[in-house]
């Protein structure tokens, strides 16, 4: 956002690199440390939409979230869906890419 790439405008991300396209986003937090309790959902370091927080029967507020007797420390955000672009085509007259090949490559070349 800061390089003016992109933006959230009316719960939409909107991409202006190679062109501009939106995608839905939608408010999440990311559970970054327990500060009281057991971790017993696994949540630390997982993303979760308010969705899946109340199906789980917790409560957020700002940067916290209590689920059941655990309280933890979230950092608030949005998830989104992008479609990946599609690969390229290989070119039929090219062989297929050897990673071993390529560093025997290289190392026979730095060496000479």
């Amino acid at each position: 956002m800061m390089a003016e790439r992109a933006d959230l405008q009316d719960g939409k991300l909107v991409v202006k690199e190679g062109g501009t396209s939106t995608h839905p986003a939608t408010p999440a937090v990311h559970f970054v440390k327990v500060v009281s309790g057991e971790d017993s959902n696994s949540l630390v370091g997982r993303v979760k939409t308010q969705e899946q927080i109340q199906a789980l029967g917790g409560e957020h507020m700002a940067d916290s979230c209590i689920i059941g007797e655990s309280a933890y420390e979230v950092a608030e955000g949005y998830v989104t869906e992008v479609q990946a672009p599609a690969p390229p085509k290989a070119d039929p007259k090219k062989k297929a890419a050897n990673p071993e090949a390529d560093l025997l490559a290289a190392f026979i070349l730095d060496k000479l």
